[in-house]
């Protein structure tokens, strides 16, 4: 297994195909699901590389299974924090441990970029997301951001890390 950075040969679709498969599987029964099956082949594809994010990919057997999008934040309120923007893996390997790997190595990412505070956003209703960022220090604050995603408004919870997860 290794994890790294997007280079300009990677096949963007295959990286698009991470998210969409990881959206339909992660966000049934929270995101309408008219609008889970409406996600194209390729959606992401275009919009995997852009200003002030980078991006890392996990290859497992020379098989893309996982990316990570993160930066500094894009809040001007949370000025000196890095953001984690996205951390998503094939269904299949959920549950078994790639996540903690990935994470690390984005937390480490932004730490090497002079960011020693991190925070991310969570769907509120995505509980399987929640546990797994707090399994790794990450903690619930008080600020909230509401999407409309597929029609329904879905609340987003923020999580931030003030303490190293870099071991």
């Amino acid at each position: 297994m290794e994890i790294r950075y997007i280079t300009s040969s990677d096949d963007r679709a295959a990286i698009s195909r991470i998210y969409e498969e990881s959206w339909k599987y992660a966000y049934q029964g929270i995101v309408p699901q008219e609008y889970l099956d409406s996600i194209s082949e390729g959606r992401w594809a275009s919009h995997i590389e852009q200003e002030d994010r980078k991006n890392l990919v996990m290859v497992e057997d020379g098989r893309m299974i996982g990316t990570s999008g993160f930066g500094r934040a894009r809040m001007a309120e949370m000025g000196g924090f890095g953001e984690i923007i996205s951390l998503y893996l094939l269904p299949e390997y959920m549950g078994k441990g790639y996540g903690r790997l990935l994470l690390r190595a984005a937390v480490g990412e932004c730490k090497k970029m002079g960011f020693d505070k991190v925070f991310l956003w969570v769907l509120e209703e995505n509980q399987n997301a929640r546990r797994f960022y707090e399994k790794y220090g990450f903690m619930q604050t008080e600020r909230y951001l509401f999407s409309d995603i597929g029609g329904r408004e879905l609340k987003e919870v923020q999580y931030c890390n003030p303490n190293a997860f870099y071991q």
